[in-house]
């Protein structure tokens, strides 16, 4: 999935959390300092939130229509794994 569209109506917030230092989050420091610009020009109004807090796992939380929630493990992964991870999340 590419990130330069806009994503469904459905989905109401995403949030990825991950620690600044853990070298487990290190694809995703990586992927968020290379796709969040995008992501948030090609959805201005959605809520995306970036959680960083020391010794977290690496996590991404998609929050949908009727309070469905969806979430995944990103701990360990690189920045394209994270990537295909988070664009599984959101479709």
């Amino acid at each position: 999935m590419s990130f330069t569209r806009a994503f469904s109506p459905a989905l109401r917030e995403v949030r990825i959390l991950f620690s600044q230092t853990g070298d487990a989050s290190q694809g995703v420091r990586q992927f968020v300092a290379s796709t969040y610009p995008t992501l948030k020009q090609h959805n201005p109004d959605l809520p995306i939130l970036i959680r960083e807090a020391q010794g977290t796992p690496a996590r991404a939380f998609a929050r949908f229509e009727r309070g469905v929630e969806k979430n995944v493990l990103l701990d360990g992964l690189s920045s394209r794994d994270v990537a295909t991870k988070i664009s599984t999340l959101l479709e």
